[in-house]
């Protein structure tokens, strides 16, 4: 069985920080294990983690009123689960709910956030990487709008 250093070493999402900022973050990381159905993160409540998925899928869901909860998207492994942790006032955006068992490396917000301010390189780079995800996501976000909506167009 790999340690969390090795597990947070060969992520594939952590490959842009340098060895010792991996190592770093791997003293606020834990293995977690959630069943089908369970809800990792939950809209509007204190975002206090970030997940890495190692194995399984977990969708990403929002309540619309009169229709329930819909997915807005679905993650899958080595996917980066979760920047509100990163972000004031730390609330959770989307409901994240386990698709099949999933596992992931959790990692605790408010531990980053205190290396990031004791170490600003360290701060920097995984706001680069965090950014980087959220750009792609707004990205597939954009290209989904415009296949929903731009049918009519032209």
């Amino acid at each position: 069985m790999q340690t969390i250093p090795e597990l947070v070493a060969d992520a594939p999402a952590f490959a842009p920080l340098a060895p010792e900022h991996r190592d770093q973050i791997a003293g606020c990381a834990r293995n977690r294990v959630f069943q089908d159905g369970a809800m990792i993160l939950r809209e509007g409540e204190p975002a206090d983690t970030f997940h890495v998925i190692r194995t399984g899928a977990v969708a990403l869901e929002t309540h619309v009123p009169r229709r329930g909860a819909v997915i807005v998207e679905t993650l899958h492994d080595g996917d980066l689960l979760g920047w509100s942790w990163l972000v004031s006032p730390y609330r959770v955006a989307f409901d994240g709910r386990a698709v099949g068992t999933v596992h992931t490396i959790e990692f605790d917000g408010a531990c980053l956030r205190g290396k990031c301010d004791a170490d600003p390189g360290l701060g920097y780079d995984l706001l680069k990487l965090v950014a980087a995800v959220m750009l792609e996501r707004l990205q597939g976000t954009r290209m989904r709008l415009l296949d929903l909506y731009g049918k009519g167009l032209g």
